[in-house]
């Protein structure tokens, strides 16, 4: 019967949030692959105005900001208050052989939404950044003269005095929303559902790679790579606040270093006219 609950669970939690938004970008590549223009004469922003009037505007940036921390939140919730498929031994957890052991690790069955943050997750984020930023930067840069990526717009917006501080509260939400839904949630309802860890680690990475893929196919694959690295470390650590801080500096340099540079014109080796942005 708790089974059940939770494929119910997985399948309602992933339509309302991320797994639509996989089919959406699905989609839209499939889209732009039909265009008759090739993939690196197109762009896609990612961080748009939604209002003319600057005050609108931040509210309504706001409110969208909220909304991704509503579906980390809601993840979090339901595995603080749905507990996983009962074990032989009358614990909850992923079932398999000795999955409550210490063997196991201190994965997912330890309570990883209960771990506090601490200063050593702010080192381990800007560790996990750096090794996926700058790959994935080159990766991004190579893909866009191959073709097999979009021109990625970090930001329109146009007023400074806005821009920074809007940027930095969405790239916030944004680590949130994703790390607490597609890695903390659905890695460890996987688990108790008795997916092994390499089949959890797959799934999470498919997932975020698959919701990129309105960017380009490179964009599809990279996240996929940093979805394996993210869930891995998550199944081996049962920490997930670094993976949040990773996440975070990642957006916040993409958005806020772009809107710098680009008024520049010193991103044209990207295909990026002086002045957007």
């Amino acid at each position: 019967m708790r089974r059940r609950v939770l494929v119910r669970e997985l399948l309602i939690v992933l339509t309302v949030t991320f797994g639509a938004s996989a089919v959406r970008a699905v989609l839209r590549l499939i889209d732009a692959l039909l265009k008759p223009e090739a993939l690196n004469e197109q762009s896609t922003t990612l961080y748009s105005p939604q209002a003319r009037i600057p005050w609108l505007d931040l509210g309504l940036q706001l409110t969208s900001a909220a909304v991704l921390l509503a579906w980390g939140a809601l993840a979090l919730y339901l595995l603080a208050v749905v507990p996983g498929p009962a074990r032989a031994d009358g614990e909850t957890g992923p079932r398999g052989p000795r999955s409550g052991s210490a063997a196991a690790g201190p994965g997912p069955e330890r309570g990883p939404a209960r771990r506090g943050f601490t200063r050593g997750d702010l080192l381990h984020g800007a560790g996990l950044a750096a090794l996926i930023g700058l790959p994935g930067l080159v990766l991004y840069v190579t893909a866009v003269h191959l073709g097999l990526s979009k021109v990625v717009v970090p930001t329109a917006m146009t007023v400074p005095w806005l821009e920074a501080p809007a940027l930095l509260v969405w790239s916030a939400a944004n680590a949130f929303g994703e790390e607490a839904v597609v890695v903390v949630w659905l890695v460890t309802r996987l688990r108790h559902l008795g997916l092994r860890p390499g089949g959890a680690i797959a799934a999470s990475a498919v997932l975020r790679g698959l919701y990129h893929l309105y960017q380009g196919v490179s964009a599809g694959f990279g996240n996929l790579v940093m979805g394996v690295l993210f869930a891995w470390y998550f199944h081996r650590t049962g920490r997930w606040w670094p993976l949040v801080v990773a996440h975070f500096l990642i957006d916040a340099v993409a958005f806020v270093g772009y809107a710098l540079l680009a008024r520049a014109g010193w991103l044209c080796f990207l295909g990026v006219p002086p002045g957007v942005g």
